[in-house]
């Protein structure tokens, strides 16, 4: 069982913090408790980001992802996956925040 730190571990200070959500996505932990994740994995996002299969908030438990989804991430929706792709972005992009992209929704 996996227990939520406060504050949530990508949330430091109430927003996303960049910098931990690339450690997230290189060391496989979970954003919102900071431990190792296993199967499923678990994305919050907006509709748009559902639609677009492109999330920009870290990998999380399924455990963590519902009870971010009652404090940081009201209304969003939790889309559970095997496994994903981390897209960093290019120094030329127009998006300039990392993102997840799930490789099998389950």
């Amino acid at each position: 069982m996996t227990v939520l730190t406060s504050p949530p571990f990508a949330w430091p200070d109430g927003t996303l913090d960049v910098r931990r959500v690339v450690q997230c996505a290189l060391s496989r932990v979970c954003g919102g408790c900071g431990q190792s994740l296993g199967r499923p994995i678990a994305f919050l996002g907006t509709p748009d980001e559902v639609a677009r299969n492109a999330f920009h908030a870290p990998p999380l438990h399924q455990e963590c992802a519902s009870q971010l989804r009652n404090t940081v991430a009201v209304g969003h929706t939790v889309v559970l996956t095997a496994g994903f792709e981390f897209i960093r972005p290019s120094a030329g992009a127009v998006e300039k925040r990392p993102i997840f992209v799930p490789n099998s929704i389950l």
